[in-house]
């Protein structure tokens, strides 16, 4: 049976014939976890899916160097080999993986366009969004020297790692002071860097933050720099910087969390898919259904709340399912 059928010749935005075009019944963009389970489902389902991988084949896990809390990996797992396993159990059940990032949509009819490195174009009958977030960093350097030996962006994840050790987060908003309360549940002390005199975060999360005896807030102080031998040993930062008074300051510290906010990968689709003010997809609650039918968001890309492997993955799940009931339902 043939899977791919050519259309008639299609048009890009400035007009320009665009030969190179197939009919998918399922189109997944994004491998992280989400991604990868909705192939594995949509696979299961006789779908035939194809999966566009993305810039970051594997998603955010890939730069994870050890991953202790996905199910069914008693011993831990790192982040590039559990995406290499899913990859494959995905192919096992017939989904194709390519590379390619989707840099267009059209999704004003019932067959969904998406152009892909502005070359390809696949026509869909349902579409999953599986592409994630991306956490947002301060821009210093010793923050990719770090990557994986004591900077994090996740708390939860990496959090038992620095059991009894001493660690700092940045942000002072919800997110910073929910993962300066959790690691303090784990470490010796926690240093919450604030760039202001003042929280963000709401009046309940900043009475938790206040209350936590091993959390001490350094207000007035921006990280410059990170240092250590063999992974981060200690920051150093800036107090009141600017000002007559700035003074360098440097702590000793074995984890450096950034906890200033994600950016979901998000934009491409936004003319026709509803998002939050920060750009986080809309999805029927209990569902992965978007707005316009047969498109389906799982993951990250959806999630301004959890953010975990494993939750993705049952997102990843339930886009597949919702997505095989949708062409049920119109025979397709």
């Amino acid at each position: 049976m043939e899977i791919f059928k050519p259309l008639d010749v299609q048009k890009d935005s400035d007009n320009k014939q665009i030969e190179n075009v197939e009919n998918v019944r399922c189109l997944i963009i994004g491998s992280g976890p989400a991604g990868y389970t909705a192939a594995i489902y949509a696979s299961r389902a006789n779908l035939n899916p194809v999966l566009y991988t993305g810039l970051q084949m594997g998603g955010q896990l890939t730069t994870t160097t050890e991953v202790d809390n996905y199910p069914g990996y008693p011993e831990g797992v790192a982040g590039p080999v559990m995406m290499e396993d899913l990859k494959k159990q995905a192919e096992r059940f017939g989904a194709e993986i390519r590379f390619g990032i989707a840099t267009a949509v059209d999704f004003s009819g019932r067959k969904h366009k998406v152009t892909i490195d502005d070359n390809k174009v696949v026509i869909a009958d349902s579409v999953i969004i599986a592409t994630g977030a991306t956490a947002k960093y301060l821009g210093i350097e010793a923050e990719t020297k770090y990557a994986g030996q004591g900077v994090s962006a996740c708390a939860t994840c990496d959090g038992f790692f620095y059991k009894g050790k001493d660690v700092a987060v940045v942000g002072g908003g919800d997110t910073a002071a929910e993962e300066a309360t959790y690691l303090a549940g784990l470490c010796r002390k926690v240093y919450l860097i604030v760039r202001r005199n003042e929280l963000r975060a709401s009046k309940a999360m900043q009475d938790k933050v206040f209350n936590t005896k091993n959390i001490e807030i350094l207000w007035e102080h921006q990280t410059v720099d990170l240092f250590g031998e063999n992974g981060v040993e200690g920051a150093t930062l800036v107090k009141k910087k600017g000002s007559p008074s700035e003074e360098i300051v440097k702590i000793k510290i074995d984890g450096f969390f950034l906890a200033i906010g994600h950016s979901p990968n998000s934009e491409v689709f936004k003319k026709f898919i509803d998002t939050d003010d920060v750009g986080y997809i809309k999805t029927v609650p209990g569902t992965s259904r978007t707005n316009v039918p047969g498109i389906f968001a799982a993951g990250d890309v959806q999630d301004p709340h959890y953010r975990q492997a494993v939750t993705a993955a049952g997102s990843g799940c339930m886009a597949a399912i919702d997505a095989e009931r949708y062409l049920s339902e119109l025979k397709l």
